[in-house]
């Protein structure tokens, strides 16, 4: 099967946000172990504090706790 070139020229994008979660943007499939697949939009956030009730999504709890990690890519 061949893609097209809009398909080559638009890669998703993960990005680490400062004491966040990650952002997910563009055409993604998100799976569980078992491969089912999570309903998700064409952005969305992902948890990275670990303490989200909505895992694996961001609720925003990592303000409420304090959440810190600043990681750059290098």
């Amino acid at each position: 099967m061949t893609r097209g070139v809009d398909e080559l020229d638009h890669k998703a994008q993960i990005k680490v946000n400062d004491n966040g979660s990650l952002r997910i943007t563009g055409d993604v499939e998100l799976v569980d172990k078992e491969g089912n697949s999570y309903q998700t939009k064409k952005s969305f956030s992902l948890c990275r504090c670990g303490n989200s009730s909505n895992k694996p999504f961001c609720d925003g709890t990592h303000r409420k706790i304090g959440f810190e990690s600043k990681p750059r890519a290098k």
